[in-house]
């Protein structure tokens, strides 16, 4: 029972000091024998918004530049020439023809032909040669041999026989050799040509008869 008492007790003398304490200070601030601190001056406080953080910019970094391309030198396009432009022909002006004079025709001058020279042939019968005739041999006298031989003869310009061929045969080589024999012998009359002795070729026949 005391202990219930007690704090109730205490509560009360509590509350008669704090009310005593109360009445002796306001006696005295009526007494003015105790002065209240003077108010406070109120200070207004304007509150200031956080400053914006500034937040570091990223470095710029420059694009590397790309790497130039080099695109291959053309070749020289072959230059073309423009066509020449065709100048409009000039428009043809009629004039008067004038009259021409004819000079007299020069008649052609008359045309010398060269001579022709034609080579003569060399000659053996000329009359003052004086040749002999082939001897007829006795023995193709006694078998009745006779015949023609012909005698091909190479004649100098001097006239002498430098080659004696046989032709043709009489059919007798008695008779042949005979005429061949003799005609070596022989002088002739040469080929000319123009007015100058040359050599030449010439046929000589010699017939061989019983009735000679």
């Amino acid at each position: 029972m005391y202990a219930d008492a007690s704090p109730a007790l205490n509560r009360r003398g509590l509350v008669l000091v704090v009310a005593l304490h109360a009445i002796v200070f306001w006696g005295l601030l009526q007494m003015k024998l105790i002065a209240l601190p003077a108010p406070l001056a109120v200070l207004s406080v304007s509150l200031l918004a956080p400053p914006e953080v500034i937040q570091p910019q990223p470095e710029i970094v420059p694009p590397r530049p790309k790497p130039v391309q080099r695109r291959p030198t053309p070749l020289p396009q072959p230059v073309q020439l423009a066509a020449p432009v065709e100048s409009p022909a000039p428009t043809p002006i009629a004039v008067a023809p004038t009259p021409t004079i004819q000079a007299p025709a020069t008649p052609p001058a008359p045309v010398i032909a060269a001579p022709v020279v034609v080579p003569t042939q060399p000659r053996f019968d000329a009359d003052y040669l004086d040749n002999p005739k082939p001897a007829y041999p006795a023995i193709s006298r006694r078998l009745a041999e006779q015949g023609r031989v012909v005698l091909r003869v190479h004649v100098e310009a001097d006239g002498r026989p430098a080659e004696v061929q046989l032709h043709s045969s009489s059919g007798s080589p008695r008779l042949d050799q005979s005429a061949l024999d003799t005609v070596r012998r022989w002088k002739f009359v040469p080929a000319r040509l123009g007015r100058e002795p040359t050599a030449a070729w010439v046929l000589v026949p010699i017939a061989f008869t019983l009735k000679d």
